[in-house]
C-alpha cells in the first residue's frame, strides 16, 4: 500500500554524525572544557558546567546564571552517583551558599532532565519547561501515550529493523527510567518569546522543533549569548529521529526550519552547546548544517532506486558501528529522513505483504532533486 495518499504535514534526538569539512569558520574562545564539578565564566554572569553521560556520547553542557541573591541552573544533567556528586561540590563550594532560584530545562532528554526532581526537592525551587516537553517527560516516564518501549519496537520493526540489533534494544526496557528516576510533579510554563529576567538581563525564549517536541533555546541580546541546547552543536548533527506516537510525522522538516530562526540571530552571538565546546560563527554553522542534511537527503535518494527498509538504509547516514543506544537513535533518524523524501514527493513509501513499510525512488525524481549524487 502506498503512502502517497497520507497527510501532507509541512515539509523540513543526540546522534554523533560527523559533519562535512565543507565550511571552516567557527571559532572557540575557550581551548578546552572545565573539569567535571568546575565552572568557568564564559560572559558575565554566565557559568559553564560539564558532567559526565555513561554514553559514547560522554558529556553534557550545563549552566550556572548567576544572580545577586541566588542562581538559575540551565539544565541538570542525567541521573547518576557521579553527577550528583559534582552537584553536592557546587552548591558548597562555587556557589557559595547561595541559593538555586528557578531551574530551566531545554527539553525533556535524560541528560538535561535528570536530576531536576532531585534539585527541585533540595531547594524547594520552580521547574520552568514548555508544556509539551514537560508533558512528554511524564508520558515517556511512564510509558504511555506512544511512548511504551513495545510501541516503540514495533515502529522499528515495520521498518526492517531485526535480528541482533532488534534483540539488543528489547533488553533495554525503558532506559528513560534510569536518567530521570522521576519526573516533577509540577512547573511553570514557558512558552516561544517569553522573556525571563535574569540578573537584570532579559533572556527570550526561542523554540526549536524536530530534534524535542518543543525544545526551549534561551538568548541574552544584552550579552550576545544564544543557549543553544541540542539545536546549534559545534560538531555533531543533532539527532532528529521518528517514534511511535507520530510514525508518518516530518520532523526534519520541522527541525530544519528552526534552524532558520537561529540564524537570524547576530552573527557575533556566542554559541553555547549542550554537547562540545563554546562557539562563534554561528551563521556558517546554521548553513553547514543544511548541507549536511540535503547531502544526505540525496545519498538516501541514491540509496533507494530498488525499495529499501529504513533498516538496510542505516549505514548511508551513520558510517561506523554502532552500539545498541546508538542504534536505537539511527533507527529513528534514518525514518526521520525517509518520511522528509516521502513528503517532499522523491520518495515513495510502499507497504510490504510482510508488513513491513520500503522506500523506493519516484521515477520523476530521478535527476530533479539530487541531480549530483544521481
Amino acid at each position: 500500500m502506498s503512502a502517497s495518499a497520507a497527510p501532507q504535514v509541512p515539509s523540513s534526538r543526540i546522534a554523533t554524525v560527523a559533519a562535512p569539512a565543507s565550511f571552516d569558520h567557527l571559532s572557540y574562545p575557550h581551548p578546552d572544557h572545565p573539569a567535571p564539578g568546575t565552572v568557568r565564566e564564559v560572559a558575565p554572569g554566565v557559568h559553564w558546567v560539564r558532567m559526565p553521560l555513561p554514553f559514547a556520547l560522554d558529556h553534557i553542557n550545563l549552566w550556572l546564571l548567576e544572580e545577586s541573591d541566588g542562581w538559575t541552573i540551565v539544565d541538570c544533567g542525567y541521573a547518576a552517583d557521579a553527577t550528583r556528586e559534582h552537584w553536592e561540590r557546587l552548591f558548597r563550594e562555587t556557589m557559595g551558599g547561595r541559593p538555586v532560584k528557578r531551574i530551566v530545562v531545554t527539553h525533556y532528554h535524560p541528560d538535561h532532565l535528570g536530576l531536576a526532581a532531585w534539585i527541585v526537592a533540595r531547594f524547594g525551587v520552580p521547574l520552568y519547561m514548555s508544556q509539551a516537553e514537560y508533558l512528554t517527560a511524564h508520558a515517556v516516564h511512564a510509558g504511555v501515550a506512544g511512548h511504551h518501549p513495545a510501541q516503540i519496537l514495533e515502529l522499528f520493526r515495520r521498518h526492517g529493523l531485526q535480528g541482533e540489533r532488534f534483540d539488543a534494544l528489547v533488553s533495554r526496557g525503558n532506559a528513560y527510567q534510569r536518567g530521570v528516576p522521576e519526573v516533577p510533579t509540577g512547573y511553570f510554563r514557558i512558552m516561544d518569546g517569553d522573556v525571563m529576567e535574569i540578573n537584570g538581563r532579559a533572556w527570550r525564549v526561542i523554540m526549536g522543533y524536530g530534534h524535542a517536541p518543543e525544545h526551549a533555546a534561551l538568548y541574552c541580546e544584552d550579552l550576545r549569548v544564544l543557549i543553544s541546547g541540542d539545536m546549534v552543536l559545534p560538531k555533531i548533527s543533532t539527532n532528529v529521529s521518528v517514534w511511535a506516537i507520530e510514525p508518518d510525522g516530518n520532523p526534519l522538516k520541522l527541525f530544519l526550519d528552526s534552524l532558520a530562526r537561529y540564524g537570524a540571530l547576530p552573527s557575533d552571538t556566542l554559541v553555547l552547546p549542550s554537547h562540545g565546546r563554546v562557539f562563534h560563527g554561528l551563521h556558517p554553522r546554521v548553513r553547514e548544517l543544511d548541507v549536511h542534511h540535503e547531502q544526505r537527503l540525496g545519498e538516501l535518494t541514491a540509496a533507494c532506486g530498488e525499495p529499501r527498509m529504513a533498516e538496510e538504509l542505516i549505514e548511508v547516514l551513520f558510517r561506523r558501528d554502532l552500539d545498541a543506544h546508538q542504534t536505537f537513535f539511527a533507527i529513528g533518524e534514518t525514518v526521520a529522513h525517509l518520511n522528509f523524501l516521502m513528503y517532499r514527493e522523491v520518495l515513495e513509501r510502499i507497504e510490504g505483504e510482510d508488513g513491513r513499510y520500503r522506500f523506493v525512488r519516484k521515477r520523476s525524481a530521478l535527476a530533479e532533486d539530487y541531480p549530483d549524487v544521481l
